[in-house]
């Protein structure tokens, strides 16, 4: 067969970004809402797209140029769903930063990035202030502050005079732009960056997981698939944007026609309220969000006008937690994935009783997918050293690994960290787990976490879902104490709610009811878990802690 004759071509050849469902969904959902925000403000998907137009022209009139890296430290707001679509669209890149940060990490992670420009919510100007007094005693050039005041206020902030000069606000760069006569810049390369979103830094400074415009359209549409979407959902944001973008939902929400519930903050009667009031269809986020839909008071609880699709992703709350959420009518799924890989990357439905016998073929096929996606071509449990598959007997533990196009780029700025977990032509994501017979990969912990005491290995995630199902219980972090005979036992800190009271055998019976004796904590330490800037658990100081001294 003769094949001379073929051509790839701007014909037949358009790189991937996920920039062009906004352009869709404004010709085929134009009149649809795209946003709603509180009660009154309200966008659809033609608005959205034309605001988004005039952020990236304006941007472009402030100089930033292609590949330049625009910040953001914001809440779940409308102007941060925007951006996700505004900073590429002008050929930029986009960092959200996440809201926990403190101001030297604020600084660190601008000094890494070399940001032009960045975009403060006014409730963080005074922070973003104190970072940016920090990069001039380094000498480092601060980026032009632009702050998004909220919709119903006439001024930025309190502090809008101590700004620096050159400062902007939200609604005057939006007047700077013109989406008339802008035409968006698409990627010159589908590998180009699209997004720097930085790791939580457990042990240590946070990485920058630089993603590409392929690898962001691709995810995006992942999340259809697993999320259980139809078009036009209605999207509950619980899952922060700053976290991989939202898992990428930000973008697949518009490839949908969807719209987006913004949320400046989370509670129960708020997602309950919302759900009443707008319809939700979906919503995602952390294990502690069942918790809050658990013990909301009745008051709080409204029953569901329809079924309710929510994704949560890390260790899995008791069964009872799980079962009660189940009967208020929401249909819960299991996420695994990290910012690596831009998010989830696989989710398997939820069922209190599983009987394969019992279920029609759509939910058999849903749980396949769970184990296996189809935007990921390969996930594997390996023995790191030997890079081979570990046998599917729900025991041995391996290192979950990764190959597929809905990865990162790499680490920005560090390329022997980014070459570290790229060898052997596999991501090496540092969780071990196991694999059951049935395929299903069982996350049990971090690398370093990981208990091994006596002939048992203990995942200290499923210790610390117990601990965090109590109602008393409001932070919990379980470490490997060392212990002589059997190298370590595990030791729990714990922190509880406000006016709560307890003490170590009520907790200690309270696990005794759901884990086998020898996960359960010889020893329960009362006290604030230190956490860094970004909320993670520093459980290395833990484990100093419990080395230096005798905790019985």
């Amino acid at each position: 067969m003769q094949m001379e004759c073929l051509l790839q071509c701007s014909a037949n050849y358009v790189p991937f970004t996920p920039i062009n469902f906004l352009e869709r969904a404004a010709h085929v959902y134009g009149d649809k809402t795209s946003i709603v925000y509180g009660t009154t403000v309200r966008f659809s998907w033609r608005e959205t797209y034309e605001r988004c137009l005039k952020i990236a022209s304006a941007l472009l009139k402030l100089q930033i140029c292609r590949g330049d890296i625009v910040a953001a430290l914001a809440p779940n707001i409308p102007a941060l769903y925007k951006l996700h679509f505004a900073v590429p669209m002008a050929g930029a890149v986009l960092s959200a930063l996440n809201t926990r940060l403190d101001a030297a990490m604020v600084a660190s992670i601008l000094e890494q990035l070399e940001a032009k420009i960045m975009f403060v919510d006014y409730q963080f100007v005074e922070l973003v202030l104190k970072a940016l007094n920090i990069l001039s005693q380094k000498s480092v050039k601060p980026p032009i502050l632009v702050v998004i005041p909220e919709f119903d206020q006439a001024a930025a902030s309190s502090t809008a005079n101590n700004l620096p000069p050159g400062s902007l606000v939200y609604n005057d760069v939006l007047e700077m732009g013109n989406s008339d006569h802008f035409e968006m810049l698409q990627p010159e390369n589908e590998c180009d960056p699209i997004s720097v979103n930085f790791t939580s830094g457990s042990t240590g400074h946070p990485k920058g997981v630089v993603y590409s415009h392929r690898a962001a359209y691709l995810n995006s549409l992942a999340q259809i698939s697993r999320c259980d979407m139809k078009e036009m959902p209605v999207f509950l944001w619980t899952v922060d944007m700053f976290r991989c973008n939202g898992w990428c939902c930000t973008w697949a929400l518009a490839a949908l026609g969807g719209t987006n519930i913004c949320l400046r903050n989370v509670s129960a009667k708020v997602i309950f309220d919302s759900i009443f009031l707008h319809k939700v269809t979906h919503f995602c986020g952390a294990p502690a969000i069942l918790n809050i839909i658990a013990n909301a008071s009745p008051s709080e609880q409204q029953p569901l006008q329809n079924k309710v699709n929510v994704v949560i992703a890390g260790a899995l709350p008791t069964a009872q937690i799980l079962e009660k959420v189940s009967k208020l009518g929401f249909n819960i799924g299991h996420a695994y994935g990290m910012t690596e890989v831009l998010g989830i990357a696989t989710v398997r439905p939820w069922k209190t009783e599983w009987d394969s016998s019992t279920l029609d073929e759509h939910e058999k096929i849903r749980h396949r997918e769970g184990l296996h996606s189809l935007f990921i071509q390969g996930v594997d449990v390996k023995d790191p050293s030997t890079m081979k598959s570990v046998p599917y007997d729900g025991k041995t533990i391996g290192e979950i690994m990764f190959k597929a196009n809905s990865i990162m780029l790499g680490y920005l700025k560090n390329p022997k960290a980014t070459q570290e977990v790229f060898r052997d032509g596999w991501y090496h994501t540092g969780d071990l787990a196991v694999r059951h017979p049935d395929g299903y990969i069982q996350i049990k912990d971090r690398k370093n976490d990981i208990i091994i005491s006596g002939a048992e290995t203990i995942s200290t995630l499923e210790v610390e879902a117990v601990l965090l199902s109590n109602p008393k219980v409001s932070e919990a972090a379980v470490v490997g104490k060392p212990d002589d005979q059997l190298q370590q036992v595990p030791c729990a800190f714990v922190k509880l709610k406000d006016g709560c009271d307890s003490n170590p055998e009520e907790l200690v019976k309270f696990c005794e009811g759901y884990l086998p004796s020898y996960m359960v904590p010889r020893a329960v330490v009362f006290e604030d878990i230190p956490v860094n800037s970004t909320g993670k658990v520093q459980k290395f100081t833990l484990r100093e802690k419990l080395s230096q001294c005798r905790i019985s």
